[in-house]
């Protein structure tokens, strides 16, 4: 039945000549390429305590969605029939395991953040962000790149690290202590799900002597969601204990601070980090370490920046 339903997307897609591909493309690249960076704004500028909020919910969400996909390890659509036919360089860029969506769980997570924190405030905004959360799924079905289970699961899983994170959140309340043990139980955690996913057994399917999918391939997002977590408990350990970041409301300078950071983020993420960790150590630990880099950056190294300039 998912291979049928696709197949019915599929149809309108290449009856209308292709004309909502480019929508739907562009609606699944702003979710993942650009709204990945507004934890980091909302952290820096806006309200640290939901800043810290989205930056757990977030790095969560891509270890466990990487764990997942490594444990499923389903394939794509097309490689399942093929008679799937996804839209433009899916085949050549379509990165991990078909199942969960990973686009799916980062717009989830971040936009079903943003529902969780202004649904009270602002409703509109809150609707805005669930009709994202709803195109963004169906786009990936739509671009035959998952299945309506890759996107459901996807869905529930972000949504479950959402109320998890919130509840713990609200239990802690700022306890430093606790944020402490939890630290060490989750860098714990993230190296026994390293080991589980470097050493369990994955599917070798040739076809006339062609490797289907690489598993190792298959793993770099899970390592760059790794760096994320890593990297987002060292930053908050050091910004807890010795940056103590306060946002500067008002600081004339606040602004362009802000859209700075977010430059420079993305400047490393998209093009001096491939170009310099990831051509030196490789896929894995290059991703790792680049993601690992930019979220100390993000938690611990841009807020001692910001303090230090806002009012100059």
């Amino acid at each position: 039945m998912d291979i049928q339903y696709l197949l019915f997307l599929q149809g309108i897609r290449l009856s209308t000549g292709g004309v909502f591909d480019e929508f739907f493309n562009s609606l699944s690249k702003f979710a993942v390429d650009i709204m990945a960076f507004l934890p980091f704004i909302v952290f820096w500028c806006v309200n640290k305590k939901w800043g810290y909020r989205y930056l757990a919910t977030f790095s969560i969400g891509e270890v466990v969605n990487g764990v997942i996909k490594l444990t499923v390890c389903a394939y794509r659509p097309w490689i399942r029939s093929d008679r799937i036919e996804p839209a433009g360089d899916s085949k050549v860029a379509a990165t991990g395991y078909s199942f969960p969506s990973g686009h799916t769980m980062s717009a989830t997570c971040t936009y079903g953040t943003t529902v969780a924190w202004q649904y009270k405030k602002r409703t509109w905004l809150a609707v805005i962000c669930c009709i994202l959360i709803a195109l963004t799924g169906f786009s990936r079905n739509f671009l035959g790149v998952h299945t309506p289970q890759d996107v459901i699961v996807g869905f529930l899983v972000a949504f479950f690290c959402i109320l998890l994170v919130g509840f713990a959140q609200r239990k802690i309340n700022g306890d430093d202590r606790i944020l402490d043990i939890l630290s060490v139980v989750g860098i714990i955690a993230l190296i026994a799900a390293m080991i589980y996913v470097m050493k369990k057994p994955y599917p070798m399917d040739y076809v006339e002597g062609v490797l289907l999918v690489d598993p190792e391939k298959m793993k770099n997002d899970f390592f760059k969601g790794c760096g994320m977590f890593l990297g987002f408990i060292v930053g908050s350990f050091l910004e807890r204990h010795y940056i103590h970041y306060e946002i500067p409301v008002g600081a004339k300078n606040l602004p362009i601070l802000g859209f700075v950071g977010f430059m420079i983020s993305f400047g490393w993420k998209e093009y001096f980090a491939p170009a310099i960790l990831v051509t030196a150590f490789g896929g894995h630990w290059g991703n790792m370490a680049a993601r690992f880099i930019l979220w100390i950056f993000v938690v611990a190294v841009w807020p001692v920046c910001i303090r230090k300039w806002a009012n100059d």
